[in-house]
């Protein structure tokens, strides 16, 4: 087949390394508009589970993630001014920088055999680039260019959360997945933070739109935010600065989270992958493994003896009931915060029960202190059970 993905992100690029590793013959180039090396963003998550499936899917490039990756197996929860709670061996979990990743990426693709050119922009379906390709691979993110084209045609739907959140870094290292709440006269204000390696921890800042407003973060520019943000985050930042991005008009990069969904994923051979066809709200750290399952899916659904469109239709089959608990899970999380007056007034190790049960439909139509009974309950009985067998 003759391939070309546009965008050059983590879907795109271990979409084209499955490819060239089932069939080198595969003629396969990778498309980024950006140069090499000027990603956006900081550190990524990902989880023991995803770790496995990579590492049967494509040792290579699994061994060098796990490599750069920073490991924890326990997370904090810090309340400023009341409590600090440290909850040990939790799931393990990794984050490693997203600039590191797509280098491996990049690299593992090249060695294969596969085309990446940077800077190379594709502006719709009919440049020339793409003139002959058996098939068109739309991974070019949120606001894919491919897919806002013919939004009618994808069915293409944005949901736009209520919550302020600004994706910093920190050269503070967090040894545990670490949350934060910080009170303060306009309401809460929060963070999550994890360590990615080379000495930074990603720091993502979230807060209503009222905090937003009455912390003044809605017109002081770049450098005013994270010199209110450090002070508000003072005690988990032990003196380290905040590192942040700029607008072009110098202003932070507040943003309201934005989920996206698409009734179809295709048209003709054209397919969307990664976050050109969904997105999950960032505080269940799935983006990206979602998103190269949707890489690993496509490429058997290819490999499968179907026709092309039949491949693509069981592809969009698979990955959307794929996605149905995971999409649940993070509106539940997203609502979780969006309500967390709810929550923050509860002793700290029922809030911390409650957030790691963030994820749940029932929390938010049972009273929380109820809810936090009946899950103690739940355990115990789960326990009991387990030591009779």
């Amino acid at each position: 087949m003759k391939v070309a993905c546009v965008g050059g992100g983590p879907a795109s690029l271990y979409f084209s390394i499955l490819m060239k590793r089932v069939d080198p013959s595969h003629d396969i180039t990778v498309y980024e508009r950006n140069p090499a090396g000027s990603t956006y963003g900081w550190g990524v998550t990902y989880w023991d589970e995803l770790l496995q499936h990579l590492q049967r899917a494509d040792p290579e490039s699994a061994a060098a993630i796990l490599d750069g990756s920073v490991r924890w197996d326990s997370f904090v929860v810090h309340v400023r001014h009341r409590a600090t709670v440290t909850v040990e061996n939790g799931d393990e979990g990794f984050g490693v920088g997203r600039r590191r990743l797509l280098d491996i990426l990049t690299e593992r693709a090249r060695s294969l055999g596969v085309r990446v050119e940077f800077e190379h922009e594709i502006a719709d379906e009919d440049a020339e680039e793409l003139a002959g390709a058996d098939l068109v691979v739309a991974g070019d993110g949120v606001n894919s260019v491919l897919r806002e084209r013919h939004a009618a045609h994808f069915g293409t739907e944005v949901e736009v959360g209520r919550d302020m959140y600004v994706w910093l870094g920190t050269t503070k290292v967090f040894d545990a997945f670490t949350f934060a709440f910080t009170p303060t006269e306009h309401g809460w204000i929060w963070c999550y933070g994890y360590g990615f390696g080379d000495g930074h921890s990603t720091c993502v800042v979230e807060c209503s739109p009222e905090t937003w407003r009455g912390l003044g973060l809605h017109q002081a520019n770049e450098a005013d935010s994270l010199a209110l943000l450090e002070k508000l985050f003072a005690e988990i930042l032990d003196g380290h600065p905040l590192i942040g991005r700029a607008n072009a008009d110098g202003g932070a990069h507040w943003l309201n989270f934005r989920t996206l969904t698409n009734r179809t994923w295709r048209r003709g051979n054209v397919v969307l992958m990664g976050d050109a066809a969904h997105t999950t709200h960032y505080s269940i750290g799935a983006g990206t493994a979602l998103a190269l399952a949707d890489a690993a899916t496509l490429v058997n659904a290819l490999h499968a003896g179907m026709e092309p469109e039949a491949a693509l239709a069981w592809y969009e089959r698979e990955r959307k009931a794929a996605l149905v608990a995971p999409q649940r899970s993070a509106r539940n999380s997203a609502r979780w915060y969006e309500d967390l007056t709810r929550y923050i007034d509860l002793p700290p190790e029922q809030l911390v029960v409650l957030l790691s049960q963030r994820h749940s439909g029932v929390l938010p139509h049972v009273p929380p202190r109820l809810y936090y009974r009946l899950n103690q309950l739940s355990t115990t009985l789960g326990e009991l059970r387990r030591g009779r067998h």
